[in-house]
């Protein structure tokens, strides 16, 4: 059986199509050398996908994990509010958080944590505030057994960005937040502390 002439080949003229022949007399057709990728198993592709979401879980916490002393204890009115302003010169900013000028832009709700987990939170949260430049976050700590309304103002008086923080109004939480105020650079306040 003869073999089907292409159609490139059919419109040339004979001395053409001799020519052509000639040259690619000795070449053989190349065979299928690829090789299909490998599928993995539904079971293996999960598996790899929390290895990877744990691994960036674990670098998450490492980058935002600021060493808390459990052993620091400023000194509250316990009949009173719970403030604090590191800066006397300050005194304005923290009356306007008190106002609630700023309402929060961040809120970080403390309620099942135990107090481990929940100075890792608020060490992620006063990261993510200072990257996003935000002036005032909401923490929710709760009431319960008074552990963490104990512990979370200690915290961050230790913390270098928290410029003061004031027990939120009842729209915010009340007796069970506060409301803190960051230091955020000059160059991105827009408009924050005037």
């Amino acid at each position: 059986m003869k073999a089907k002439t292409p159609k490139h080949l059919a419109t040339l003229t004979p001395d053409d199509r001799e020519l052509f022949e000639q040259t690619v007399s000795g070449v053989v057709p190349l065979k299928q050398d690829k090789i299909p990728p490998q599928r993995f198993s539904s079971k293996h592709n999960w598996a790899t996908k929390q290895k990877k979401l744990a691994a960036s879980k674990e670098s998450k916490q490492r980058s935002a994990s600021f060493v808390f002393s459990d052993g620091f204890e400023g000194h509250f009115a316990e009949n009173d509010k719970v403030k604090y302003l590191r800066h006397a010169s300050d005194s304005a900013r923290l009356k306007r958080l008190i106002r609630g000028d700023w309402p929060p832009d961040l809120l970080l709700d403390l309620h099942g944590l135990k107090r481990e987990e929940a100075k890792q939170e608020i060490a992620a949260l006063l990261m993510a505030a200072k990257k996003q430049h935000i002036a005032c976050v909401c923490i929710m700590h709760g009431i319960g057994k008074f552990i963490l309304k104990r512990s979370v103002p200690n915290w961050l008086i230790q913390h270098p960005d928290v410029l003061g923080f004031h027990q939120a109004p009842v729209e915010w939480g009340g007796k069970s937040s506060l409301l803190v105020l960051l230091d955020v650079p000059d160059s991105h306040q827009k408009n924050a502390f005037e």
